[in-house]
C-alpha cells in the first residue's frame, strides 16, 4: 500500500501469459496503461499527482494516456501536469489542449518510453466542450518498429460521441501503421459508439472484472483499449486494476505482443 491508500500491482502481476520484457523475444512487446486522472483529485478530495506517478512507476508501461489532466490552471497550482508527471516517472511527456481553462489549458496527456518520432492533435467535432484526439508514432528502442498510439477522451452525449469517434475513424483512415487507441470513451459495450468502432477494431475484452467507474464502486465499463490491424497486435494479458482512491475512474492495463 502507498500513500494516499493507494494499491498497485506489481509489473508482473498482471496474471496469464505476460508478455516478455526482458529482449528475449524477437517480437515487439509493450505494455500500455489508460488512466482517467481526474487531473489529479482524488476520492479523498487530495491534489495528489506522486500517487499517481507511483502507480505508473509500479506498472511500469511503455505508453500511457491519461484523460482530464490540466496545464497550469488555477485548479492544480498552476502546474504543468504532463510535464511533472513524465519528470516523475522518467518518461517521455506529451500534453493535448482541449480548450483553456482557469489561466491556462485543460486535455489529456500521453507518456512514453519509447522514442516520439511525431505527434498531432487532432481536432475532433465539438461537443459539450471541445474535444481531440493526441497522437503518437513512437519506435520501438529493441526492433525499431513504429507504432501509433492515440489517446482519447469521447464526450459528452451519445450523439456528440459518435459524431467524434466518427471524425477519428477519417484521421486514421489511411494510416497503415499498427495502432493502439485508448482511454475514456463514456460509453458502454454495447453503445452505438463501440459499435461502430468495432467494425474496424479489437475491442480488448477486460474479462470478469471489467467495470472501470466510478473507482470506488464501480458499475459500468466506459474505458478501453482498441486495436488494430486485426491479427497483428496480440493481447497476452490485461486487467483492470482495484484502485479506488487516486481517481474517479480504474486504471486499465494491457500486455501486446506484436511482429511483421
Amino acid at each position: 500500500m502507498l500513500a494516499g491508500g493507494l494499491i498497485v500491482l506489481g509489473a508482473g502481476s498482471l496474471g496469464g501469459n505476460e508478455v516478455p520484457r526482458d529482449g528475449t523475444t524477437s517480437a515487439d512487446t509493450v505494455r500500455v496503461l489508460a488512466y482517467n486522472i481526474h487531473h489529479g483529485e482524488g476520492m479523498d478530495e487530495k491534489l495528489d499527482l506522486e500517487r499517481i506517478a507511483a502507480l505508473i512507476r509500479e506498472v511500469d508501461p511503455d505508453l500511457v494516456t491519461l484523460q482530464e489532466v490540466d496545464s497550469v490552471t488555477f485548479r492544480t497550482n498552476a502546474i504543468d501536469q504532463a510535464a511533472e508527471l513524465g519528470r516523475l516517472t522518467g518518461l517521455q511527456p506529451l500534453f493535448g489542449r482541449f480548450m483553456p481553462y482557469q489561466g491556462g489549458a485543460y486535455g489529456m496527456a500521453l507518456l512514453s518510453r519509447w522514442e516520439i518520432s511525431e505527434s498531432s492533435n487532432y481536432r475532433l467535432p465539438d461537443g459539450a466542450e471541445p474535444r481531440t484526439a493526441l497522437s503518437a508514432i513512437v519506435t520501438s528502442p529493441k526492433t525499431g518498429r513504429s507504432l501509433r498510439f492515440v489517446g482519447i477522451h469521447f464526450y459528452r452525449t451519445a450523439e456528440e460521441r459518435l459524431a467524434q469517434a466518427v471524425s477519428l475513424e477519417h484521421f486514421l483512415a489511411e494510416d497503415t501503421i499498427p495502432t493502439v487507441l485508448a482511454g475514456d470513451f463514456n460509453s458502454t459495450p454495447g453503445s452505438e459508439v463501440m459499435i461502430h468502432l468495432a467494425d474496424s477494431w479489437d475491442v480488448v475484452a477486460k474479462g470478469e472484472d471489467h467495470f472501470t467507474f466510478p473507482s470506488y464502486a464501480p458499475d459500468r465499463e466506459i474505458d478501453f483499449v482498441l486495436l488494430r490491424p486485426r491479427g497483428r497486435l496480440v493481447v497476452v494479458a490485461q486487467r483492470v486494476l482495484d484502485e479506488p482512491v487516486a481517481s474517479d475512474h480504474r486504471p486499465v492495463v494491457v500486455d501486446i505482443i506484436f511482429e511483421d
